[in-house]
């Protein structure tokens, strides 16, 4: 099968203080991959690199779907949106069109069914005339990953999508990731959540350098738990419990060099 993404002796880093040493791995077209790892893992800093917003210290990375223009979708989470903006639903996911026709350019039948159809599948399409600032969380979060599928990306990166959402958002986007598997595109999706993890195709564990690559069974035992993840793991029984932080709200600055805002601005 066909490599989505290739990454070969990989170092991420800013400045002097390096995100990811030496990764070395592929992964397949058409599957749900799922980043995981501690805090200041390199998982914000690898699906950065694969949106092309972060370019590689040594080695190399290769990714299929940024030779064509609009090929990769990079969905954030709802923390990095300025609520202040005066933007509506529809709006907000009508610019992922933008790739296709320009800033500029009108938006096309086709467009306009992409947006319909991801606006649908979020279960947002009722709010297409409320202002961003409006909704809550959950309703944002599933019009960021609206505005993502509506790209109609082949290789789509999602970065906690639904860390403390609820649960009827958390079913919605689900639902949506294993639909763009099923329609033959690529979804790496960055997550501190063990279950979510398991529910992937391909896990790729990490710790500042690449632990262990491959089928969740494989890859998320205990021996690759420990050791990504030391003292944070706890065994109870046939349980393997990760130690989460308490105030976690985003990861997302967490590979990056500068003073943080908070407690708990980190993955678990």
């Amino acid at each position: 099968m066909p490599a989505a993404v290739t990454a070969t002796d990989l170092t991420l880093a800013y400045g002097t203080r390096v995100a990811l040493a030496d990764a070395t791995f592929s992964i397949p077209e058409g599957r749900t991959v799922a980043l995981i790892g501690p805090n200041g893992s390199g998982k914000s800093s690898l699906l950065r690199a694969m949106a092309g917003l972060l370019a590689p210290r040594s080695g190399t990375l290769e990714v299929a779907a940024a030779r064509r223009r609009g090929g990769v979708s990079l969905v954030l989470q709802t923390t990095d949106v300025d609520r202040s903006l005066p933007l509506t639903v529809g709006e907000a996911v009508a610019m992922a069109r933008y790739p296709h026709g320009g800033v500029l350019g009108r938006l096309t039948r086709v467009d306009r069914a992409a947006i319909d159809t991801a606006l649908d599948r979020l279960a947002v399409g009722d709010l297409r005339r409320r202002q961003l600032s409006e909704l809550s969380g959950g309703q944002r979060q599933r019009v960021l990953v609206a505005q993502g599928l509506a790209q109609e990306a082949d290789l789509v990166l999602l970065d906690e999508p639904v860390t403390a959402l609820d649960a009827v958002s958390h079913t919605l986007i689900d639902a949506a990731v294993e639909a763009e598997r099923d329609a033959g595109r690529t979804v790496v999706t960055s997550t501190h959540d063990l279950a979510d993890a398991r529910r992937a195709d391909l896990v790729v564990l990490l710790a500042g350098r690449v632990v262990g690559v491959g089928p969740p069974d494989e890859v998320l035992t205990e021996s690759g738990l420990g050791d990504a993840y030391g003292g944070r793991l706890v065994t109870m029984g046939d349980n393997v419990l990760l130690l989460d932080d308490p105030h976690h709200h985003h990861h997302d600055h967490d590979d990056r060099p500068g003073p943080r805002s908070g407690p708990g601005r980190g993955e678990p």
